[in-house]
């Protein structure tokens, strides 16, 4: 079984190359958008929608032929998402693009990348430190997606496809305790306290309480600038905890590594909508939701 690393890499890009990667988003987001209101809503086969309007694509959007079929291809993979989600396919915005092994094409001997854009080809370097380095380096990558972000830079994330060694077989096995008071509780004897987890998110919780508070009672304007903190509030405690489970499980499985041994995890599936049956109070249904346990289940 094939697993795809994914290496997100910054592109250096002039002020005319811009112009042409944002004419090409552009043009990749209209396509996509044709496609969705062209062709039936309950059509979902890729290659029935591209019989229908592959041709259609490529003259009214000027993409070339790869580009078009990954438009409708992607099309095609949100239909079938938004079928499994309930709810209908949402518009496209030009900020990504698909590419495959005819139209990109990654160097290594100078660190670039060859992109096709709607007015020809375009040779990009690659802005990148050394862990990307390491990745790329040997490498024949076939797949990337090209992406603008919100601050107008430019990122390609390279598809990097490779065979996991088998596992070794072993009869030793660390087993791990996952909790709200103590994170993980290993059958070493190791502990990772959730004390310090608490009392950050309690933090972030008595502060968005403030900030409701005021933008309830605040001006228009106040409402608004509440709004954006309470985003990046949120953004940041998710950064947070993130972190803190990377690292634990890193550390767990650097361990297990060094032993031989298979990691053994309790099953916790559904364990809040459990919990949640019982009369408890809304701090307490607060830190139950959102602690660590529940971040690493889900």
């Amino acid at each position: 079984m094939k697993q795809v690393l994914t290496v997100s890499c910054k592109l250096q890009v002039a002020p005319e190359q811009s112009i042409k990667i944002d004419e090409t988003l552009r043009a990749f987001a209209d396509a996509c958008e044709y496609v969705n209101q062209t062709v039936q809503p309950t059509l979902m086969n890729e290659l029935a929608m591209q019989s229908l309007v592959d041709r259609d694509v490529r003259t009214k959007f000027g993409l070339s032929a790869q580009l078009a079929i990954h438009a409708i291809r992607r099309v095609s993979g949100n239909r079938k998402t938004a079928k499994k989600d309930g709810k209908p396919v949402k518009s496209f915005a030009p900020t990504s693009a698909t590419y495959d092994a005819r139209t990109f094409s990654f160097r290594e001997k100078d660190w670039t990348v060859s992109l096709t854009t709607i007015d020809g080809r375009e040779r990009f370097i690659l802005a990148i430190g050394n862990y990307q380095l390491g990745l790329l380096k040997g490498q024949k990558p076939k797949t990337a997606t090209l992406c603008k972000r919100k601050d107008g830079s430019y990122y390609l994330n390279i598809q990097l496809e490779s065979i996991p060694p088998e596992p070794e077989k072993t009869d030793r096995v660390l087993g791990c305790d996952l909790g709200r008071t103590d994170i993980v509780v290993t059958s070493d004897g190791d502990k990772f306290s959730g004390k310090e987890i608490t009392k950050i998110r309690n933090h972030y919780a008595n502060l968005r309480a403030n900030i409701q508070q005021k933008a309830t009672r605040g001006s228009r304007c106040t409402r608004r600038r509440c709004r954006g903190l309470l985003k990046r509030l949120s953004g940041k405690e998710k950064r947070f905890q993130e972190w803190v489970n990377h690292t634990i499980s890193h550390r767990i499985v650097t361990k297990a590594k060094t032993k031989k041994q298979a990691i053994a995890l309790e099953d916790l599936t559904g364990i809040r909508e459990r919990t949640n049956q019982f009369p408890r109070s809304k701090r307490e249904r607060r830190l139950s939701n959102s602690c660590s346990t529940n971040c690493v289940n889900s």
